[in-house]
Formats: structure tokens, sequence, C-alpha cells
């Protein structure tokens, strides 16, 4: 296995010691690489970046290409007076990747990425947020609105275990509503404005035009429907762009929602995936069911 080089805890804001991320790569790769960002679930209360470096080493040594993986703020799993919600958790990914286009990676790594071939893995509620960024939330979350630039340079979006409809998850999973749910969103009777499902493609089609949807048939924090809905709605709104890639797999993963991110079968998926959207050797499309 190649050997992968980090650098840990790079600030991209000054506005919360929280905001940093973490770098790895293959040393002395070559420049202009592809960046692939792994985005953290948990809730939209828990998870570090830590928690996932050695999931982002084995991407980074199957690969070949650089990865990343920020923190955000996330909501109190105490009730305060004045909860950090929803947007803001997206707002600090959307003010991430928009640091991306401008930073430059120290030259003793000697493994610079491009910053216009960008490929995006959302894990559980940052499935979610993902979407709200990259699909037209506006009418809702304005504040989410990405630049034409960064529309541009994501080529593809991996969503695995992802929550989507969160008042299909509320029907399925009652007691997601007080465990966090009213605290990342606010007591509502309904969250249906924010169902990823009911957002339009960004700017005339300028949204990235490749997902890959995942599930393991094994999880049992968030259920099937919830992909199968928004792999759906996908194949809706890109019909007829002949370039798009949508496609999901539900059949090869076979362990617990967080489990997957351990195994070898999820790196390859994502392998498989982003080789597919670059057109490379069919050997390496062929990791990717049809």
């Amino acid at each position: 296995m190649a050997v992968v080089s980090a650098i840990l805890d790079v600030p991209y804001s000054s506005a919360h010691p929280l905001l940093q991320f973490d770098y790895y790569c293959v040393k002395g790769n070559g420049d202009a690489q592809p960046l692939l960002v792994f985005v953290h679930g948990g809730a939209w209360r828990s998870e570090d970046k830590k928690d996932h470096a050695e999931f982002a080493q084995r991407l980074a040594a199957a690969t070949k290409y650089p990865v990343v993986v920020p923190n955000y703020r996330l909501t109190s799993k105490t009730r305060v007076e004045h909860m950090f919600r929803h947007p803001g958790h997206t707002e600090d990914i959307l003010g991430f990747l928009n640091f991306l286009g401008d930073w430059v990676t120290p030259p003793e790594l000697e493994a610079s990425f491009d910053p216009r071939e960008i490929y995006l893995i959302g894990h559980s509620c940052s499935a979610h947020m993902l979407a709200s960024i990259f699909l037209d939330s506006t009418h809702i979350t304005p504040s989410l609105t990405p630049p034409a630039q960064l529309l541009e340079a994501v080529k593809g979006i991996v969503l695995s275990e992802g929550i989507y409809d969160i008042d299909r998850l509320l029907s399925t999973f009652p007691p997601y509503r007080d465990w966090f749910i009213e605290d990342a969103f606010g007591a509502r009777e309904s969250y249906e404005p924010f169902d990823v499902n009911h957002y339009r493609l960004r700017d005339a089609g300028k949204s990235p035009s490749s997902w890959l949807i995942l599930h393991s048939k094994a999880d049992t924090l968030i259920d099937i429907p919830q992909s199968q809905l928004m792999y759906d709605h996908l194949k809706k709104v890109h019909e007829g762009n002949t370039g798009s890639i949508i496609v999901r797999d539900f059949d090869t993963l076979k362990d617990e929602h967080d489990e997957i991110l351990r195994g070898d079968e999820y790196v390859k998926l994502v392998q498989g995936f982003v080789s597919r959207v670059r057109g490379l050797t069919p050997q390496a499309q062929g990791l990717l069911p049809k």
C-alpha cells in the first residue's frame, strides 16, 4: 500500500477554533490531482475529522488522490438557549469548499490538487448537507448558494446512508425527533421545507451531474427508502442529460451504518465511481455496478 502523508488541523476560517481540516496524500504523486472531500456524519451533533483518519488514509492510498476531511460546528447535545442549527453546519462546509479554491498545499508534500476537479463524499447527515448545497435550496436557505466556480469544479458526489426526507425519517424512527432533529432544525410540525427530494437542479442544470447513492441493507439507523427516494429524484431531475451518471448500490455494503466506512468495499465503490466519471479504464470502471 502506498505511503500516505498528512497535514492536520489546518484552519479554514477564523470564526471558530473547530473550523479546521486534515489533508492526506501520497507524497510525490505529481501535480494537479483530483481532490476527494469526505464530510463526516453524526446527526449534526457529533463526530470529528480525526475519527475518520484511517478511512481517509485508505482512500488516498487506493486512489492516489489527495483526501481532505473537514470539521464543522456541531449542535449541542444538551439544550441551551441558542442552539446551533441548520443551515449553520452546512454553511461551514460551503465556506470550506470555497476556501479550497485558493488554498495551496505546502510544497514539501509534493502532492497538490486541482481545485477544478473535486469529488465530494457525504455520509449520513452530511448527505443532506451536500444535497442542500448542490441542489437548489435557495427558496429555503439562500445562504447555501454556491458560486458558479464551485458548481463547475465539483464533478461528482457520493452520498451514503443519507438522510434526505426528515418527515419520512421521523415516521419510521419517531425517537429521532427528540434525540437530534428538533435540536438541529428546531421544533416544527413538519420538516417538509428541508426535504431535499423537492429541490431542483441549480442554475439551469449547472449542478453536478454525476451522483452515487449508497446504502447498506444492514443499516438499522437509516432505512433504504431514504436513499431510494433520493436516487429516484436525481434520475428525474437529470432526465434528458445524456452526460449524467446517476447510479446506486444497495447490495455491496453489508455492515452497519458507520461500520461500512471501515471496510474495503466502500473505498472500492468510491474509487470506481470517480474512475467512471473521469472516463478512465474499463477495469477501473468495473469496480462500480452498472
